[in-house]
């Protein structure tokens, strides 16, 4: 959206539910985030499932679920000129995938992959263009059933304040931070999930020298309380920002959970990345490609994070691990994006 409005074209970014009711789409975030920070093993066995059922030669329940919506951004699209859908989730593709079924006129449609896997049902949508994290991906979506043609291993899209040249002793500035200590960040995503009250306990145990402890709670108050109370002053925390990339910069080491959109722009951002607290599923996978290419150190329990910490701290070993982040992680994603989102609809 960011990159689309600089090169002068409207943009409207929409959360199809909320055309039916805001209710609807409050009830369904609240379900999502709740399950994802009070019971991610529950998450991960709804996955595990869908994994399993992609298996059938049927269509699945979220495709059947999302029909209902096909009247209503119908009446959308009648009432507003839209050339290209640009759709980083499944259920809206599912969405238009049933219109275009039941002979809706919809625009042509764009599928961003925020995630380093084919996850499951993307393959019973139709769009006419999937962006895929890598190239590497491509035989995991043609194997799903995704036409080769349509892949286009652009990456995935992140701010351009994650790619800016920023030094560290600018972004400590920046966020009010001193510039003679070190800094580890720890993000629990958006919304705050991840074990993040016992990764601090840990990195309390035993710190670096000299080193601060910032970790970034999203919307997760009950996390932001519980962290205030247990460790008071011997954390920064921070609620939900919009300096996420200057907080990447400043620090010496991320940790964060790994999901697709959060690792890609650690990985932009050029940091010492170690994943911790996987949501059992995607993000599991997202952890394996990282940690296979050389993008970060997977932490699978927490007695191993402090020496990964301690192995990621030589100058050495940071700059294997960026030089492989620049060599594999595509920085202008976005821009490239919307190269071809500008191709399909034939503008110059």
């Amino acid at each position: 959206m960011e990159e689309l409005q600089r090169r002068g074209h409207q943009v409207q970014m929409c959360n199809p539910y909320t055309l039916r009711s805001t209710r609807l789409s409050q009830r369904i975030d609240h379900t999502y985030i709740g399950l994802v920070q009070r019971a991610p093993w529950a998450f991960g066995f709804v996955y595990c499932i869908g994994n399993l059922y992609r298996r059938l030669p049927f269509r699945s329940p979220v495709y059947f679920a999302n029909r209902a919506m096909g009247d209503t951004l119908a009446e959308y699209f009648a009432a507003h000129h839209v050339d290209l859908v640009i759709m980083p989730h499944l259920f809206p593709a599912e969405i238009l995938t049933n219109m275009k079924a039941h002979g809706h006129a919809v625009p042509k449609m764009m599928f961003v992959a925020t995630d380093y896997v084919c996850t499951p049902f993307t393959e019973e949508t139709d769009c006419d263009a999937y962006v895929i994290p890598s190239a590497a991906l491509a035989c995991d979506f043609v194997r799903r059933g995704i036409p080769q043609d349509k892949l286009h291993p652009l990456g995935i899209p992140s701010k351009a304040q994650f790619h800016t040249s920023l030094p560290r002793s600018g972004a400590k500035r920046q966020l009010g931070l001193d510039e003679k200590r070190k800094y580890i960040l720890v993000i629990g995503g958006s919304m705050g999930a991840g074990s993040l009250v016992q990764i601090a306990r840990r990195l309390l145990s035993a710190p670096p020298e000299n080193a601060g402890i910032i970790v970034i709670c999203g919307s997760n108050q009950k996390l932001y309380r519980r962290l205030q109370k247990k460790f008071g002053a011997q954390l920064i925390l921070v609620q939900q920002t919009d300096q996420m990339a200057a907080y990447m910069k400043a620090c010496d080491w991320v940790l964060s959970k790994p999901g697709g959109l959060s690792s890609t722009e650690a990985a932009v951002a050029q940091t010492a990345l170690l994943h911790i607290t996987p949501i059992p599923g995607c993000e599991t996978r997202n952890m394996r490609y990282f940690a296979e290419n050389g993008l970060s150190i997977p932490i699978r329990h927490r007695r191993q994070l402090l020496p990964a910490l301690q192995a990621l701290s030589t100058p050495e070993a940071q700059t294997r691990m960026k030089k492989r982040q620049r060599e594999v992680i595509n920085a202008h994603a976005a821009a490239d994006i919307c190269d071809l989102a500008e191709q399909m609809v034939q503008i110059k």
